[in-house]
C-alpha cells in the first residue's frame, strides 16, 4: 500500500513562506537518522512485516469539515472466530472506549480484527465487525461476538458529533487490509487527529530480533492524538515562538488518546502478552507524551503464532502450547518499546497540514525544525 498524498499546501514559519511537501516527499523517521533501540526492522519497518498481518484504511476526507476515517488491523488470513488469537490489552490512562476490553482480558483472546475509528463512530465499527463474523461461512450458528475497537478522539478537526462513517467505511478499510507497505499519516482512522501540537495520524514500525533471541519478529501501529512536549531522540523540539501550530487555537489537551496494536509471531500466552503491551507505553512516553487527565492510551497485543491459536470447537479437553521462555522476553520488550517510539514519529513526519472543522487548522511538523533539534 502506497504512503498517502496530500496537495502542496504554505505555511509560515519564523515569518518565511515556505512550502510544506506532501506526504509522500516526507521523511520517515529513519531517513532523518532517528533509529530507537539496537534492533533492526523489518523489510517495510510495518505492522505488516509480522506474517500475517494485513492494514487496510477508509478515509473520509469531504468538503470542509470531515475529516476522519478507519483503520483495519487483521492478524491473519484465516476466520479469526474459528482461529482465536492470544491477546491483551494495557492502559495507560483510561479514559476512552476501546469496545471489547473486558472479554479481552477475561479470556485473554480476540476473535475479530481490529478497528481504530473516531471517539463517536466505535459502535458502527463494532457493529460492522458483528456483521462480517456472523455472514463468515461455517458462523452460521455462532451467537456471540466481541468486537474489538478502538478511537482517538479527532473532533478538533472533524465534525465529529454527524457520526459520518457508516458501516460501508468500516467494510471499505476491512476489505482493503494488505501486507506489505502501510500508508501512515493523514489516513484512515489518522484522518483528522493531532499530537503534541502538530498534526497527528497513523504511524508503524517494526524490530527484528536477531537469532539467538529468537529471530522473532514485532510490529507495531499507532493512531497518535495526544499531548505533551515533542521529543525526538531526547531532543524536545521547540517551535520558533512565530510559528503557529494550531490555527485559530490550540486544542484543548483533555481531548487526546493514542491506541497502539502490537504484533508479533513470537509464540506467547496472555499473560507474557500484557506484559509486552505494557512496554509500547514505554515507547510512547519517550516521545514526550503527557498522559493527560483526558487522553484515552491503550495497548492491545496479540501473537500471530499457529502454536498457541485457541481453536473455537477444541477437539479435547486439553491443548498443548509452546511459549517463549519467560526469562527470554527482555529482547522482545525492548523491540516493542523502540518500534512504538519510531512509529509515533513516523505518524509526525508523514502528517500533512490539515484544515477541518471551523476552519481549523492543524500544521504539519516541519521536518528543517527536526533536522535542526537533532544536529544540536
Amino acid at each position: 500500500m502506497p504512503r498517502s498524498s496530500s496537495r502542496i499546501v504554505l505555511i509560515t514559519i519564523a515569518g518565511l513562506l515556505v512550502t510544506e511537501p506532501t506526504a509522500a516527499q516526507r521523511p520517515r523517521a529513519r531517513e532523518l537518522g532517528v533509529t530507537p533501540g539496537r534492533f533492526e526492522p523489518g523489510r517495510h519497518n510495518a505492522i505488516t512485516d509480522v506474517a500475517g498481518v494485513r492494514v487496510g484504511h477508509a478515509t473520509l476526507n469531504q468538503g470542509d469539515s470531515l475529516r476522519t476515517g478507519a483503520t483495519a488491523v487483521i492478524p491473519h488470513a484465516g476466520d479469526l472466530y474459528q482461529s482465536k488469537v492470544p491477546a491483551a490489552v494495557a492502559v495507560g490512562n483510561g479514559f476512552g472506549k476501546l469496545v471489547g476490553v473486558t472479554q479481552v482480558d477475561e479470556l485473554g483472546q480476540l476473535e475479530t480484527p481490529l478497528l481504530l475509528t473516531n471517539t463517536l463512530n466505535v459502535w458502527e465499527a463494532a457493529a460492522a465487525l458483528v456483521d462480517r463474523t456472523l455472514a463468515a461461512p461455517g458462523n452460521e450458528a455462532v451467537r456471540s461476538v466481541n468486537p474489538v475497537v478502538g478511537e482517538t478522539n479527532d473532533g478538533w478537526l472533524n465534525d465529529i458529533r454527524s457520526r459520518p462513517l457508516t458501516a460501508g467505511h468500516f467494510a471499505q478499510a476491512l476489505d482493503a487490509a494488505r501486507g506489505g507497505p502501510v500508508a501512515e499519516g493523514c489516513v484512515g482512522a489518522g484522518a483528522g487527529t493531532t499530537t503534541m501540537g502538530y498534526k497527528g495520524g497513523i504511524g508503524t514500525s517494526s524490530r527484528v530480533l536477531p537469532a539467538d533471541a529468537g529471530g522473532f519478529t514485532v510490529g507495531v501501529l499507532t493512531q497518535t492524538n495526544f499531548g505533551g512536549r515533542l521529543t525526538i531522540a531526547g531532543h524536545p523540539i521547540d517551535p520558533p515562538p512565530a510559528h503557529a501550530r494550531f490555527e485559530p487555537a490550540e486544542p484543548p489537551v483533555e481531548y487526546g488518546s493514542c491506541m497502539m496494536i502490537v504484533a508479533t509471531d513470537a509464540p506467547l500466552s496472555a499473560r507474557q502478552l500484557k506484559r509486552l503491551a505494557r512496554r509500547a507505553l514505554v515507547g510512547m512516553a519517550r516521545t514526550g507524551a503527557n498522559f493527560s487527565h483526558g487522553s484515552g492510551d491503550y495497548v492491545v497485543a496479540f501473537s500471530t503464532h499457529e502454536s498457541v491459536r485457541i481453536p473455537n470447537d477444541p477437539a479435547g479437553v486439553t491443548r498443548a502450547t509452546l511459549v517463549v521462555e519467560e526469562s527470554r522476553l527482555t529482547p522482545l520488550f525492548e523491540a516493542t518499546a523502540d518500534a512504538t517510539e519510531e512509529a509515533i514519529y513516523n505518524a509526525l513526519l508523514q502528517a500533512t497540514t490539515t484544515t477541518g472543522r471551523d476552519g481549523h487548522t492543524a500544521h504539519a511538523l516541519p521536518v528543517d525544525l527536526v533536522k535542526e533539534a537533532l544536529k544540536q
